[in-house]
């Protein structure tokens, strides 16, 4: 399990084939991270670093972002088959979180280990 990490690394594919790694054969490796998109960059940027000051100014990197095709191409060739995505909706009202179909901004992704990489 990788929450909010893999727009953080250096080298995500090289992320991917090590969680590839460490997950036993038919093993299941769920990730989450930020759509490169412009609502994601107006939400996780502007909005969470500059306006509401949820995060430290400069904490994400728009540039960093994996698109879902991305992510799902990137796991792929690490080995890792995306079965299921999702979309996080915040509610401003109760101050939870919960799943939705909706990934243009946060999503995750659980795969299942193949044994087969590129």
């Amino acid at each position: 399990m990788a929450l909010e990490v893999i727009e953080h690394v250096a080298e995500p594919a090289e992320f991917c084939k090590s969680l590839s790694a460490l997950t036993v054969p038919d093993g299941a490796t769920v990730i989450s991270t930020i759509n490169r998109s412009m609502r994601a960059y107006a939400t996780a940027i502007v909005a969470a670093e500059y306006i509401l000051r949820w995060l430290p100014m400069g904490t994400h990197e728009w540039s960093k972002f994996l698109t879902p095709e991305e992510l799902v191409l990137i796991l792929q060739r690490a080995g890792i088959n995306v079965e299921e995505m999702a979309g996080f909706a915040y509610n401003p009202v109760t101050g939870r979180w919960s799943l939705s179909d909706d990934i243009s901004v946060n999503f995750i992704a659980m795969g299942t280990k193949t044994n087969k990489t590129e």
